[in-house]
């Protein structure tokens, strides 16, 4: 079996956490393939050695498609321009989704339904477009992977995706972060960490991420008196993080940004943090959540639907932009010797049922219901 898989996410300039979904599963499969199945990537048109960052171990590539990414933003919407070929099934890890072939597969991965529930939450632009984009793989894909539960109800209510189209697989912790590295000292040093303990928020500098109502609960009288270490890209909507701080009262000495890290780098930031906050309006998934669940570090978290499948009792959860709410649960995770062990031990236990190989399996099972489906569907067409 042949599968082409997008890798344009991987090099996006702010590549995600769709980003890394792209690179983990593609990895994942290629580990997990059978003897004669090839994984191919795909990328758009730029140059060889940029393109070269996106290689993937075990996967074949990336092919250059002839148009550059906007053009390829562009063009797929109206169905047209250049696709993967010589494959059974593309895969289309992001909602950039190309036209489909006659007698090849389409699967794509919608990872929220963000710009149907929180528009605002995106640039006008991007919230049409995914929406455009969506409705198109709604009407085009033979199968829809969704991460969650949560998920497969938001878009059921806005898409027309039948039951059996629409598939639920989850993801899971990278290898290189989960691992601390021998170097763990050194690389805490060089990162200027808070030796005396630190709050933790990875995600996306953009308003959706609710790294505002962070700052606002560190400003809380009840609020722990701990530094707040960030780690993430810039993304949209201009949020400053030193800033946001002081707008919101805080000494700008207490907010450490650190920006995008490698793995191993963010391995130790995680295996050190006190507390994950993760107050986010809208996800998908919460891949920080479980991450910082695979180190054991407790997780406080917005009451949102995907978070509470992803945590379940391992998380301590709030209400969604109360800073108030936040600041007050973080204080009781860091007060209390037991609570956090208590969810440090659940936090571990649940992480170690997710994992990219895992998902892997499930995305070839379903790439082989298609090709058979496809291939059952084309003899019953044939001659008598």
């Amino acid at each position: 079996m042949r599968i082409g898989f997008l890798v344009e996410q991987m090099l996006a300039p702010v590549p995600g956490g769709t980003g890394r979904y792209s690179a983990e599963l593609a990895a994942a499969l290629a580990r997990t393939a059978r003897p004669g199945d090839v994984v191919i990537s795909w990328c758009a048109w730029r140059g060889s050695l940029e393109a070269d960052s996106a290689a993937v171990p075990g996967v074949v590539g990336p092919i250059r498609l002839p148009l550059p990414r906007r053009g390829l933003a562009a063009a797929w919407p109206r169905g047209h321009g250049p696709a993967p070929s010589g494959v059974g099934v593309v895969h289309a890890p992001t909602l950039l989704v190309p036209p489909r072939r006659d007698g090849v597969g389409l699967v794509v991965t919608i990872h929220d339904a963000v710009p149907w529930t929180h528009p605002h939450t995106l640039t006008p632009h991007g919230a049409r477009w995914h929406r455009q984009m969506g409705e198109r793989a709604a009407r085009r894909a033979d199968a829809v992977i969704v991460p969650t539960r949560a998920v497969a109800a938001d878009l059921q209510l806005h898409l027309a995706i039948p039951d059996d189209r629409l598939h639920v697989i989850g993801e899971g912790v990278a290898d290189a972060v989960r691992t601390v590295p021998a170097d763990a000292d050194a690389r805490a040093a060089r990162l200027g960490l808070p030796t005396g303990g630190y709050l933790l928020t990875l995600a996306t500098l953009e308003p959706r991420k609710g790294l505002d109502t962070a700052l606002a609960a560190l400003a809380e009288p009840t609020a722990p008196g701990l530094p707040l270490v960030h780690v993430g890209s810039p993304g949209w909507g201009g949020l400053d993080l030193r800033a946001e701080a002081e707008r919101a009262g805080l000494d700008s000495g207490r907010v450490h940004p650190l920006g995008r890290l490698d793995d191993p780098d963010l391995a130790v930031v995680l295996s050190r943090a006190t507390a994950l906050l993760a107050p986010s309006r809208s996800e998908g998934f919460g891949l920080p959540v479980l991450e910082a669940m695979a180190h054991g570090v407790p997780a406080v978290v917005s009451d949102i639907p995907a978070f509470a499948e992803i945590g379940g009792d391992a998380v301590v959860t709030v209400p969604v932009a109360d800073p108030a709410a936040l600041a007050q649960a973080a204080a009781a995770v860091v007060a209390d010797d037991g609570l956090r062990r208590g969810l440090a031990v659940a936090g571990r236990a649940r992480a170690a049922a997710f994992s990219w190989n895992g998902a892997a399996e499930t995305v070839w099972s379903l790439y082989r219901q298609l090709t058979d489906s496809r291939a059952l569907t084309t003899k019953d067409r044939g001659p008598a």
